[in-house]
């Protein structure tokens, strides 16, 4: 059976939110729910914090969440991940955001499983319908178009597409889910610059599109929502309190 692991690449030299994944969330640590989230899914043998940052790996340690020291050089989450993959051997590698301490472990499991039953599939990414029409137009939030087949043509922080010849389409953004074969990490890994279209909309999958390389998107539902700014945390603080799971992981987790 292939080897299943799961890496939370959290980054305390945030330019828009310093420290973020140590913002408190009733009296825990962002990276601590998004780690107790992510760890309720079934299919991952393993599950790692990686962390450039020294004040992360203690507050790890006190919480007894198993995290890596890496680079702070790096520039994006994968190039982490690439990074933590040559640290603890695996079969397939998947990046859960550090900052989504909402993330479904369901929809995790439904990115494991597929590549599980796919192995042909080198990168993978899930998508959710877009219900709120605020995130069609907030640039923190990458939009998805894809091929009938489900393959990535294209992610952008613009409203895409654009509904001129209809109205009835459905528009979709990224979950933050990524599953990696360790060959799509080395090749990331193995060309660090930055592609042109990724550089303009600053979305690191694309690099992959850019250089051919299919990017299977999975349709999946989710209530997730990723912590980019100080408001996005007031909002998240709020639906959590409500939260009946979130309860329940304070009354039981470590």
């Amino acid at each position: 059976m292939p080897k299943t692991i799961g890496f939370i690449p959290s980054r305390a030299k945030s330019s828009r939110f310093p420290d973020k994944p140590l913002a408190d969330i009733l009296g825990r640590p962002m990276v601590w729910w998004t780690y107790q989230r992510a760890k309720q899914a079934k299919l991952l043998d393993e599950l790692y914090v990686c962390t450039e940052s020294e004040k992360i790996m203690k507050v790890c340690e006190s919480y007894n969440i198993p995290c890596l020291m890496t680079s702070d050089r790096h520039a994006t989450g994968t190039d982490r991940l690439a990074e933590a993959s040559s640290m603890v051997k695996g079969d397939l590698y998947f990046n859960i955001q550090g900052d989504e301490p909402m993330i479904e472990p369901e929809n995790i499991d439904i990115a494991v499983k597929y590549m599980l039953d796919h192995p042909e599939t080198e990168v993978l990414n899930l998508k959710a319908e877009i219900t709120d029409t605020v995130d069609l137009i907030n640039p923190t939030v990458p939009k998805v178009v894809s091929t009938l087949g489900d393959l990535c043509i294209y992610m952008s922080r613009a409203a895409v597409p654009f509904p001129k010849g209809a109205i009835d389409y459905k528009h979709y953004r990224q979950i933050c889910i990524y599953g990696f074969k360790p060959s799509a990490l080395k090749f990331f890994a193995d060309n660090p610059k930055q592609a042109p279209i990724e550089r303009i909309e600053d979305i690191e999958l694309l690099r992959f599109i850019e250089h051919g390389i299919p990017l299977k998107m999975i349709e999946v539902k989710a209530e997730s929502i990723a912590v980019d700014t100080p408001n996005d945390l007031e909002k998240v603080r709020t639906i959590m309190a409500k939260a009946p799971w979130a309860k329940e992981l304070l009354k039981n987790g470590n």
